[in-house]
């Protein structure tokens, strides 16, 4: 670059929604934009998304929460009825299911559409819940790559379809289920 003059503004533009530092140069008849790494670090952008979130969840009015929880005592009634129904890898039902056409089915009952596989459904629902938060109707996922849910009914317990050979049952979450625990999600809102 010889003979051209760069001049750095004093104040650069942060912007930390996409975790990049951006600042202006300006050289002679054209403008450059420098990229650099983001000043905040993973956990405190985890820490601004976990407040947000729990902003937007106080801004959430009392008729919407008494809808969700409506909801979700259907889907959690809607899976009781499931119990004994077969496993098969890919059911959606009636009749057969698996882990997430289970909790999909309940909740498309309920008049909530899922999306079809455990994936899908973690990163469609936005409102994330703890494994002490949980409350009937929210799902649970369980091991990396959050490959089996189930939907939790309270006092402990979640009703699931497993795997072949095992038909939906509900089952106590043990210290095995705590120690797998993914995260969960509450549909509905």
């Amino acid at each position: 670059m010889t003979g051209v003059v760069l001049h750095t503004l004093r104040n650069p533009l942060k912007l930390f929604a996409g975790g990049i530092t951006l600042s202006t140069a300006v050289a002679v008849g054209a403008s450059l934009l420098v990229a650099g790494p983001a000043n905040a670090s993973a956990p405190q952008v985890a820490q601004r998304q976990a407040a947000a979130q729990a902003s937007a969840a106080g801004k959430i009015s009392k008729a919407r929460k008494t809808r969700q929880k409506k909801r979700a005592a259907y889907a959690v009634r809607y899976a009781y009825k499931q119990i004994g129904d077969p496993y098969r890898y890919g059911g959606t039902g009636p009749g057969s299911w698996d882990c997430s056409g289970l909790a999909g089915g309940s909740w498309r009952k309920a008049g909530v559409k899922l999306p079809r596989t455990t994936q899908q459904i973690w990163r469609a629902v936005k409102y994330k819940v703890s494994w002490k938060g949980a409350v009937a109707g929210d799902l649970l996922f369980f091991y990396s790559g959050r490959s089996h849910m189930g939907i939790y009914v309270g006092k402990g317990y979640m009703i699931h379809a497993s795997t072949t050979g095992k038909p939906v049952k509900r089952i106590k979450l043990n210290s095995y289920y705590k120690r797998n625990f993914a995260g969960a999600v509450r549909p509905g809102y």
